[in-house]
């Protein structure tokens, strides 16, 4: 009975596993919304607030 337990439980790590390697679609433009200074989220179009990146 352990052993079956056992057994599933490292099937389902298997599976998350595997999921957990797959891309999120919106991934790529979520990396490009960060401040290249000092990795904050920027939110909207404006400067980021640390002064560091300037483009807009």
């Amino acid at each position: 009975m352990i052993v079956k337990i056992v057994f599933l439980f490292l099937i389902a790590m298997g599976v998350m596993a595997m999921f957990g390697k797959l891309r999120v679609p919106g991934m790529k433009t979520l990396s490009n919304r960060k401040c290249r200074d000092c990795g904050r989220y920027r939110i909207g179009k404006g400067p980021c607030p640390c002064g560091g990146e300037k483009r807009g």
